[in-house]
């Protein structure tokens, strides 16, 4: 499990967006670029070519879970 200061430190690579864990990963808040960071190990793999990009529907459901303003 990642810590509350890890997670506090880590932003998206790409866009420097908040993360949101969710379960095994972490979500950039980022709406235009939208990435999921997997973790592995409770390593978060931070790479942009590794992360995966979520559809807009899948994104507003894990922003509107955790409690996220979606514009």
């Amino acid at each position: 499990m990642i810590s509350k200061e890890l997670l506090d430190i880590l932003c998206c690579p790409e866009t420097k967006a908040d993360l949101i864990l969710d379960g095994n990963t972490l979500v950039s808040v980022d709406k235009n670029t939208r990435r999921r960071y997997r973790i592995e190990d409770d390593i978060p793999i931070m790479l942009i070519e590794e992360s995966e990009q979520l559809s807009m529907e899948e994104w507003n459901s894990i922003m509107e879970k955790h409690g996220r303003k979606v514009e």
